[in-house]
């Protein structure tokens, strides 16, 4: 990607926008053979009440 710093935000947005959609289009992503968030770590949940003071 070119260099953004001289331009305003806007234009930023746009070419940054305009970069990302032409890498897609380039280099699809494979898609995932398993659900989203499915080997997050799973967490406990605490004991409740007096028994944890």
């Amino acid at each position: 990607m070119a260099d953004t710093t001289k331009l305003t935000k806007e234009e930023r947005k746009k070419t940054k926008r305009a970069s990302r959609k032409k890498t897609k289009a380039e280099k699809p992503k494979k898609p995932r053979d398993y659900a989203r968030g499915s080997k997050k770590r799973k967490v406990k949940k605490l004991a409740r009440g007096q028994a944890k003071r």
